[in-house]
């Protein structure tokens, strides 16, 4: 008796578009993430405020602000798919 090899599912590619933007006024940052995927967009927003003390870097506020909306953007991306997982299952999901 012989066994066959399931013949693997055709690939399918999907294109995600994340736009960040940086807003700088004084020693704030503020930063906006913008993620398109298909008919979906979500949006993550961060901030960072540099210490008067410190040396002024412009890309370490920029860093902290757009890592925080990134945060911010996957928080909602982990929500959006339990939602989904929970309203498509038996009630066991990833």
């Amino acid at each position: 008796m012989s066994t066959q090899t399931p013949m693997p599912s055709p690939m399918r590619t999907k294109h995600w578009s994340l736009d960040v933007d940086l807003y700088e006024e004084g020693d704030v940052t503020k930063s906006r993430v913008i993620l398109s995927a298909g008919d979906r967009t979500l949006e993550g927003r961060g901030a960072s405020r540099r210490n008067p003390h410190d040396e002024s870097v412009a890309e370490i506020g920029d860093e902290y602000a757009a890592g925080r909306a990134l945060i911010e953007l996957g928080e909602q991306l982990l929500r959006a798919g339990s939602v989904d997982a929970a309203a498509h299952s038996d009630g066991r999901f990833g």
